[in-house]
């Protein structure tokens, strides 16, 4: 079974990171409100190129989608990965921004 990322939200540096075998993913985002709704804006996710295609863009992706759900924000996944996997899975349909 392969391993799965640690996860960490550093919600002063408005990120999450992961770390798999040393290497490091990172999903920024950013907070604002929109017609008095708060929303998740997420710019981007970066993962060292050691690490991908082994899941952890997509971790790091359900990490904060599952947080701003229990927030209470709507999301407007700016990054194309981001946009891509929510559509893939619709369980998440109902956050967008």
């Amino acid at each position: 079974m392969a391993a799965s990322p640690d996860i960490v939200h550093r919600d002063v540096e408005a990120r999450f990171e992961a770390r798999l075998d040393g290497h490091r993913g990172e999903l920024h985002y950013r907070r604002r409100e929109s017609a008095g709704v708060p929303v998740l804006l997420i710019p981007s996710v970066v993962v060292d190129r050691a690490i991908e295609g082994r899941g952890v863009a997509g971790a790091l992706t359900r990490a904060a989608l599952e947080w701003a759900r229990a927030e209470g924000l709507r999301v407007e996944p700016l990054c194309p990965y981001v946009d891509a996997w929510m559509r893939r899975h619709p369980e998440f349909a109902g956050l967008r921004a």
